[in-house]
């Protein structure tokens, strides 16, 4: 189950946290950076990131306001969660595993390790 953990417009960052249970004991965290626009809803069980067509693509970089100059790098991912679906546009977007405290690592022994990243 992933939630939206944080949003910070000044530093352009959307977190998408899965905390850990009984079932899965390790945090899992999606960090997208230089993020342009979001559609999301609160809550993904069993969250899927998909790339998107080229149209759809550009019809989100277009209604973002991201300079021409700039889209050739720009990234948007669609989430998909049975009916649920959105997207992300940023410039990056990294998943860390590691760690079962819900607040971050809980000393400088727990580790949290960088297991995908996509830039494009």
């Amino acid at each position: 189950m992933f939630s939206l953990w944080r949003y910070a417009i000044g530093h352009s960052q959307l977190l998408l946290r899965s905390a850990p249970d009984s079932s899965n004991p390790e945090r899992l965290d999606l960090l997208f950076e230089g993020v342009s626009a979001v559609q999301l809803v609160s809550r993904y069980e069993g969250l899927e990131l998909h790339t998107l067509d080229e149209a759809e693509r550009e019809r989100i970089i277009e209604m973002s306001g991201v300079p021409a100059r700039l889209r050739p790098g720009q990234l948007v991912l669609g989430l998909r969660s049975g009916s649920k679906v959105g997207y992300v546009h940023c410039l990056k977007a990294s998943a860390y595993l590691g760690g079962t405290s819900i607040m971050g690592p809980s000393g400088p022994s727990e580790s949290i390790d960088v297991i995908w990243s996509l830039r494009r």
